[in-house]
């Protein structure tokens, strides 16, 4: 059980071992959280449910009023209304279905893209928005359902970019590397600006490891060209006009990460709190630079949007924010930034991780109403394609590491999980977005239990369910591999084993050979098979799945044997940054990748994303 402040002295590892918690370590955590208040926070009820208040008023989120004797009454809307007491005081109250949006009998396939690597011919280096495009009129044609597509979060607008889309600045924000610059509006009014940089672009794709740095700079030098000749005009004004503070927020921070480096705990500190006088001086006088960063949000939001016509395009969203960029910044009294959170050692990661991203405090983001976490899912879900969530254990609990004091050395604090999740399904109802929780690793019982009573699809791998995937539940997004996890190709060829040896990753031999071993004996294959009839295998097994959604990477349909990440080895490997070995030009016409579109068509039938 939890103490007072949501640590958990006790756990149960992932070969249901109990572990205790070392004294120390609680204590250093209690530190760091603070002793909790009695802060009341929203009223959070389910639909056609009725709530004790006493006499008051409920003001709706449409201006509409309600008159309350003693309980609320059970045919409230959804939405987030307020309750107002005799004597003015006010409360929250926040009405959520009690189920995420999930239509009846919906069940459709998508690739799963890292963006980024997903490059055409008419790239700048690495893949964009429009590419995004393109790829989903090609998967639409070939009986896809949605794409799925790493987190497009923004990191800080300096150098070096973050390679990694799940460390971002920001989950609210996205990331302008991602513009299609000749798209843009207006760009046809710097012409030969444009026309230069896109040619030393495309030069970049000559190139397999994708160098951020040299795109931004050139993206940035294109767009300012757009900006000077006069390329925002009066759509944007209206957009811009009718944006919350937070945007205005954001793209101040954009300019001081320009003048004062990205970790805004280095900044002069009469910076170092956005509420600050000197932050809005700065504002004001760098309006027109502003301007320029919340054009950049406008740009990328039209881009998605255009691309998400043809298909559904499913975000990712990260289970954190870098400790010093935007995010923190602003909430920084919300969040704990001497601790990191992470999963302690289990069978696939038997040093544990420490992921480097700093957790919301559970109480103090109650007392805010748990503003941030709604902006933030609603954020991830505007395209409206739906929502992966990363880790979604951190719904529940998450493993909290004080002081980096390596994985081992942490505790589990435990999170407000009905609130939680009673946000997720009033938000995705409002957007339409269908929700994936990702729950692998050390899942606590009862946790899959309560994600399906909420239609939140659980995620199964080929590479970790020893069952025959005819078994796998049916809410559930159903993929062969992870971003995280070999290849296909890398797992069957050994090079992938061998990668992390060179690397001194100490990878589990014993459970890569079980795997490989299962997927010959269940796929029919000779060891001597090659690679491409491994794949082939791999994503027939993976069709007989009754999953909801089932996901296949780009990386298989190219028989792609090097993975998108190591974790732990970005000192030592362009982790997030190689690209595909082949363009979208190339992949249309590629024979592997048009067999697994047969194949999972035929697993789904004729159904198509609702």
């Amino acid at each position: 059980m939890p103490d007072a402040w949501g640590i958990e002295s006790r756990y149960v590892d992932a070969t249901d071992k109990e572990q205790q918690v070392p004294t120390e370590v609680v204590e250093r955590l209690r530190e760091i959280i603070g002793t909790p208040t009695e802060a009341a926070g929203p009223l959070i009820v389910d639909e056609d449910e009725q709530t004790h208040t006493g006499p008051g008023e409920v003001v709706l989120e449409d201006g509409g009023t309600v008159q309350v004797r003693t309980r609320t009454p059970a045919d409230l809307p959804l939405g987030y209304h307020t309750f107002v007491g005799p004597s003015g005081t006010e409360r929250g109250l926040i009405v959520a279905p009690r189920r995420c949006h999930l239509p009846e009998g919906w069940r459709a396939w998508g690739w799963a893209s890292q963006l980024y690597a997903t490059r055409s011919r008419q790239s700048w280096g690495m893949g964009d928005l429009a590419d995004l495009a393109r790829l989903a009129r090609w998967s639409r044609q070939r009986g896809a359902g949605f794409l799925l597509v790493n987190p497009i979060g923004a990191p800080a607008p300096s150098l070096p970019q973050q390679p990694s889309p799940y460390f971002p600045a920001s989950r609210r924000f996205r990331n302008p590397l991602y513009l299609h610059v000749e798209d843009v509006p207006g760009a046809e009014l710097a012409a030969d600006d444009v026309r230069l940089a896109a040619a030393a672009g495309r030069e970049l794709n000559d190139h397999r490891t994708i160098d951020r740095d040299a795109v931004w700079q050139l993206k940035q030098s294109a767009l300012e060209a757009i900006w000077r000749a006069g390329g925002a005009g009066p759509e944007f004004d209206r957009w811009y006009a009718d944006q919350p503070a937070s945007l205005r927020q954001f793209a101040t921070w954009s300019v001081l990460v320009e003048q004062h480096g990205a970790d805004w705990q280095e900044w002069p500190a009469e910076l170092a709190r956005p509420q600050g006088p000197a932050v809005a001086e700065a504002g004001e006088k760098h309006a027109d630079r502003v301007r320029f960063h919340a054009w950049l949000q406008w740009l990328v939001e039209g881009q998605l949007a255009a691309a998400g016509r043809d298909l559904a395009v499913m975000q990712d969203l990260p289970i954190g924010f870098d400790p010093h960029g935007f995010d923190a910044w602003e909430w920084q009294d919300l969040v704990a930034l001497e601790a990191s959170v992470g999963a302690p050692p289990d069978e696939f990661n038997q040093l544990g991780q420490d992921w480097g991203l700093p957790p919301f405090i559970p109480w103090r983001l109650r007392a805010a109403n748990y503003q941030p976490f709604i902006d933030t899912i609603r954020a991830g879900m505007s395209a409206g394609g739906g929502l992966r969530v990363d880790h979604v254990m951190g719904l529940f609990r998450l493993w909290w590491i004080p002081d980096h004091n390596g994985p081992g050395g942490g505790a589990y604090v435990r999170y407000p999980t009905r609130d939680l999740l009673s946000l997720v399904a009033l938000e995705s109802t409002r957007a339409s977005a269908a929700v994936v929780g990702e729950d692998l690793g050390t899942v606590e019982e009862g946790v899959r239990e309560q994600l399906s009573e909420r239609d939140i699809l659980s995620y199964r791998l080929l590479w970790f369910e020893e069952d025959d995937p005819t078994t796998w539940p049916a809410k559930s997004m159903a993929a062969v591999t992870t971003h995280d996890l070999p290849t296909v190709a890398g797992l069957w060829d050994g090079s992938d084993l061998e990668s992390q040896r060179r690397l001194g990753q100490q990878p589990n031999e014993e459970s890569t050979a079980a795997i490989r071993d299962r997927l010959a004996k269940t796929g029919g294959l000779d060891d001597d098979a090659g690679s491409d009839a491994a794949v082939l295998a791999a994503y027939e097994l993976l069709a007989r799945a009754p999953a909801t959604l089932l996901t296949a990477t780009l990386d298989d349909a190219l028989v792609e044997p090097e993975r998108p990440n190591m974790p732990g080895a970005d000192a030592h490997r362009d982790n997030w940054s190689l690209a595909l070995p082949a363009t979208l030009e190339d992949l249309e016409s590629h024979p592997t990748g048009d067999r697994i579109a047969e194949i999972l068509s035929a697993g789904v039938g004729d159904a198509t994303a609702t």
